[in-house]
């Protein structure tokens, strides 16, 4: 048996519960290829290219002009192709050769959590690839899709377009709507002028998907609208957009990010000029998806890293690996990676019918995919950032130098908490789908039925029971205070509901004693009082804990 079905059993499966036999087949075949070339290939890449290979700007040529290019080193460049080339964005779209068949987010999702654990700062390119994917598929005209699509989708049969969507500027930020860059009609197409102070994947994108300000439009999110913006020109040259400066960011140095001008840009409007603002908001959920699957991935890596260490590490006559407090640690770390994995899968699973089948969703999917993408995002941002300090510790001092995957772990990781909104913004965006969706009802209906169709001790139930009964009184008495009131606990009500719904889930995919040890082990994570411990579980079953491979075969 491979390493990958030794590794990513759980994945396997999810995956097996998820995919029709004829897609399951076919996916698990391509994932155990792709993952090899992510742990001999691509990650001899990454650490090149976080510590010696980084992108660097190339801001004038021999004579003195601006030719604003942004170098990769070769490795990066290989690691583009061999990845776009699997599918990862192209094959939720367009059939895969042989199979004659679209594949899903479910796949492209297995493909990016893999990917993530060994260069999470490239998933960042790929990411907001998917996202212009979308937008244009979805929302552009026949013509802007004709042009543009084919390149965005491309898995080596035509030249590769990278996406990259550019809303950041300097006095916005999360206040999208003080957005200042300005569109001016020209001909059929806009000229686009102004500046964007967070700009990933500049200079490798092939189009960006760019908010922007018609002249005359009111103020505010109503009046941006959403354009397509070649990098650069027919005729190569580069489309009117000069790049400032890098940024010296902590992490996810694979990916350049930037501070651009544009001057003049040629722009091509995206559907209704009144609803930019909504379509990048719809993208922008599928990159939160994302963000969550780079968490996942992350936190594998830091457990993969811990238990071998910990089985290679001798001290004091034995291997740690042996010592309690060890395997505490790392049978805690492997129930919350296991059942935040099936949860996220949950989700993406609703998420893949309404992105793919919007007609067909009704409201009520549409606000719970919302609300779940909201809780899973910004609870597996700090599960990263946590995995990645439990697997330093366990390192001791080699966890802290920079031979060792660790510290790049924890540096790439934190970025993940701050893109794509941070536990606060994902708190307000909850309290905005109670206010306007009722969410928390449909949260409790979902919740109600785990609860009443479990096989569990009663004795695991009754506090999941009682913090339901708490977070209905919360919301109750938030109802009726100011909105000073309801957005300071936002955050707060968001924890509650994130707790309620990974302790539900736990309960909900047992199917076997190893998931009973597993689901008991998470409820105590999240509620247990965490005084003396009788059971032991984490040392008694040590072995069945951190030896899921036994739970899925080829």
């Amino acid at each position: 048996m491979s390493e990958f079905y030794n590794q990513e059993a759980v994945l396997l499966r999810i995956l097996k519960d998820k995919l029709d036999p004829e897609l399951y087949e076919y996916a698990v075949n391509e994932l155990e290829i792709f993952y090899e070339k992510c742990y001999d290939e691509f990650d001899l890449r990454a650490v090149h290219t976080d510590r010696e290979g980084q992108p660097q700007l190339i801001k004038y040529n021999r004579f003195g002009d601006d030719v604003s290019e942004i170098w990769v080193n070769e490795g990066y460049k290989k690691t583009v192709e061999d990845t776009y080339n699997s599918g990862i964005v192209g094959y939720v779209y367009k059939p895969i050769p042989g199979l004659g068949r679209k594949g899903n987010y479910l796949y492209s999702y297995a493909q990016g959590y893999l990917l993530s654990q060994v260069e999470p700062g490239f998933y960042c390119p790929v990411t907001l690839t998917m996202a212009v994917a979308y937008l244009i598929d979805q929302f552009a005209d026949e013509g802007l899709k004709e042009k543009f699509l084919p390149h965005v989708l491309s898995t080596g049969e035509v030249e590769l377009y990278e996406g990259a969507t550019f809303l950041t500027e300097r006095q916005g930020g999360s206040d999208v709507g003080a957005n200042e860059v300005q569109a001016v009609k020209d001909g059929e197409a806009y000229r686009l002028y102004g500046e964007k102070y967070f700009a990933s994947n500049a200079g490798q994108c092939g189009v960006a998907t760019v908010l922007a300000r018609i002249e005359g439009s009111e103020h505010g999110t109503k009046g941006l609208s959403l354009f397509l913006v070649p990098w650069r020109k027919d005729d190569g040259t580069i489309n009117g957009i000069q790049v400032r400066r890098l940024k010296d960011k902590l992490g996810v140095r694979a990916v350049p990010s930037a501070e651009i001008v544009f001057e003049g840009s040629t722009a091509y409007l995206v559907g209704d000029p009144k609803k930019g603002f909504y379509y990048m908001m719809e993208a922008l959920n599928l990159s939160r998806v994302c963000n969550a699957i780079a968490s996942l991935g992350i936190m594998k890596r830091a457990l993969k890293e811990s238990y071998e260490y910990a089985d290679w590490r001798e001290a004091f006559g034995q291997k740690i690996i042996n010592y309690p407090m060890v395997q505490c640690t790392l049978t805690n770390l492997q129930a919350r990676y296991e059942i935040e994995l099936s949860a996220l899968y949950e989700l993406i699973e609703l998420f893949d019918r309404v992105m793919n089948h919007r007609d067909q969703a009704s409201e009520e999917e549409i606000a719970l995919n919302r609300l779940l993408i909201a809780l899973l995002k910004a609870r597996t941002a700090g599960e990263a950032i946590d995995f990645s300090h439990e697997a330093i510790e366990v390192h001791g001092g080699n966890g802290y130098i920079e031979d060792f995957v660790t510290p790049r772990l924890l540096r790439d990781a934190q970025v993940l908490t701050v893109w794509e909104g941070t536990a606060n913004i994902l708190g307000l965006e909850v309290l905005r789908l109670i206010k306007k969706y009722q969410a928390h009802q449909l949260f409790f209906k979902k919740i109600h039925k785990v609860l009443t169709g479990h096989s569990l001790d009663q004795k695991w139930i009754k506090p999941i029971e009682e913090k339901l009964e708490k977070l209905k009184v919360m919301l109750i008495r938030l109802e009726g205070e100011d909105q000073v009131a309801q957005t300071y606990h936002a955050r707060r009500i968001a924890n509650y509901m994130t707790d309620i719904y990974l302790a539900a889930h736990a309960v909900e995919r047992i199917e076997n004693e190893r998931d009973e040890i597993i689901a008991r082990l998470l409820i105590d994570h999240l509620y247990g009082d965490h005084g003396l411990d009788e059971d032991m579980l984490q040392v008694k079953e040590f072995d069945k804990i951190m030896k899921p491979r036994t739970l899925c075969v080829k």
